[in-house]
């Protein structure tokens, strides 16, 4: 798998979207763990999305794995998103993404430096990248305030950006007399 997209995110009070933001709790734990490792969690009761633990053990910080292009094991990756109608989009989306790697909640807190995961980093030039918005996070530590969504442009595995929609507001009901 070759990443296209990622969003970062920080812990204990620094970053409203961040899982970490309140503390540390049993969903959120491998976040203060080693670097390196895969903070795995079940997000809007179907989905499962990976990210990387990237702070000193005690710290709390992941990057979310948006988006990515199949560049070694695309059967096994097709056999596992059947519903993806061309192989850009097998990974396309951070659920996507699990899926096609085969990531499940029970591969919570692995070492991504070991089989079957075997993380390298790329040598020599990076693409270019740009930054944004994160992808579905509103209010304060959405939007401007932490532009920390990262692809590369043009790249046709990158998500689309979805803005959080906006909660709308409550309509006063009648008044009593």
């Amino acid at each position: 798998m070759r990443i296209t997209e990622v969003e970062a995110y920080l812990g204990d009070g620094t970053d409203p979207g961040s899982h970490a933001f309140r503390g540390r709790t049993r969903r959120n734990a491998t976040m203060y763990g080693p670097p390196g490792h895969l903070y795995a969690y079940f997000s809007y009761g179907m989905h499962v999305c990976a990210n990387i633990v990237c702070s000193p053990e005690g710290e709390a910080s992941a990057l979310l794995l948006r988006g990515g292009e199949v560049v070694d094991g695309l059967v096994e990756a097709r056999s596992r998103r059947t519903t993806s109608k061309a192989d850009v989009d097998l990974a396309r989306g951070p659920a996507r993404l699990t899926i096609a790697l085969g990531i499940g909640l029970g591969d919570d807190g692995a070492d991504l430096a070991v089989p079957p995961f075997d993380l390298t980093l790329r040598t020599g030039p990076s693409p270019a990248m740009l930054n944004g918005p994160r992808t579905g996070v509103s209010g304060p530590g959405g939007g401007a305030e932490f532009p920390w969504r990262f692809w590369i442009p043009g790249d046709p595995t990158v998500s689309p950006y979805r803005r959080h929609p906006k909660l709308a507001q409550p309509t006063p009901g009648p008044t009593q007399p």
